[in-house]
């Protein structure tokens, strides 16, 4: 399920963290976030890197034998929010809750060899069950021009994707502050453009700003968002398929 992306960003500045006090970590995520206090009391792993917008939570019901697997499905997590199921890229903003656990009865078949590529799948299928989602980076840009130069600015941001939010005369002068939002993958060949739509009048500063999701599910077949997912995946050497649910979804 997606995280409130008030948490994830809360996450990725540090101020909610795996080394908080768990007490006091759930008195926040129940009072700010909305969490169920004792959801929250039993977070079991933040990835990846230990570190990373994404949750793992225990909300079973007397599972025999449960902590002697907690340090694999921690494993598992850490390697599915790495090398997430749509592209191998890092997944962001997403909490797995662990529902149910059926072990052996033999310890040895509960081991790290079995455990951790088992809850790597549960994490993919239940990734692909949710409708996953695509969250693209975007660029702050900062531009300083003349008047007659914010036409051409314009111009070139509308063909990119780009939106426009701020337009401020600097006081004391002729030159103007363009802000505007610009998806990264937009972002190649941006400066020499814009130069050649403003005569060089324009100098822009581009800036890591935020992250944002892209309209439509990767396996909505046709769309936009399955071709990048594609590309992504062909350069990285995958096939370009996303793997279907039944490649994850096991019965017993």
């Amino acid at each position: 399920m997606p995280l409130d992306e008030e948490l994830t960003k809360a996450i990725e500045a540090g101020k909610v963290n795996a080394r908080d006090d768990f007490k006091l970590r759930a008195r926040i995520l129940a009072d700010e976030y909305g969490w169920d206090v004792t959801d929250a009391r039993k977070i079991w792993a933040f990835g990846p890197d230990t570190t990373g917008p994404n949750l793992l939570v225990d909300v079973t019901k007397g599972v025999q034998y449960l902590n002697e697997i907690k340090d694999s499905c921690i494993a598992a997590l850490q390697w599915a929010s790495k090398e997430g199921v749509c592209a191998e890229e890092n997944m962001r903003g997403v909490r797995f809750n662990v529902l149910d656990v059926t072990l052996h009865a033999d310890a040895i078949h509960r081991g790290g060899g079995q455990i951790i590529p088992t809850m790597r799948r549960a994490c993919y299928a239940a990734c692909l069950l949710a409708q996953p989602a695509l969250q693209e980076p975007i660029y702050l840009v900062e531009i300083q021009c003349p008047e007659n130069a914010i036409g051409g600015i314009y111009s070139v941001l509308n063909k990119r994707r780009g939106q426009v939010f701020s337009e401020e005369q600097r006081p004391g002068t002729p030159m103007f502050t363009v802000k505007a939002y610009l998806p990264v993958n937009e972002s190649f060949g941006f400066n020499g453009e814009l130069r050649s739509h403003t005569a060089g009048q324009a100098f822009p500063q581009n800036v890591f700003d935020h992250w944002e999701l892209m309209p439509g599910s990767p396996t909505d077949k046709g769309s936009k968002i399955e071709e990048i997912v594609t590309k992504i995946r062909i350069r990285k050497g995958l096939k370009p398929e996303i793997p279907p649910l039944d490649n994850y979804y096991d019965k017993l």
